[in-house]
């Protein structure tokens, strides 16, 4: 338990380090956006693809 809260700790603030040197999380280049009349569908494909890649590289960093 104490590692996932560590990993968790470490990747909150990887994701605000990130902000505040301008990354626009959730509006990264890949990300799909259709606006139409009446709607607007966002799916935010490379910033679940960056999370993804980032939880994997943390996970395999405490595994060991």
């Amino acid at each position: 338990m104490g590692k996932l809260l560590i990993v968790v700790g470490l990747v909150v603030a990887g994701i605000g380090v990130l902000v505040q040197l301008g990354v626009p999380l959730g509006r990264l280049p890949g990300d799909i956006v259709i606006r139409r009349e009446h709607s607007t569908f966002y799916f935010p494909i490379m910033t679940s693809i960056l999370i993804s890649v980032l939880l994997t590289l943390a996970a395999l960093l405490f595994r060991r």
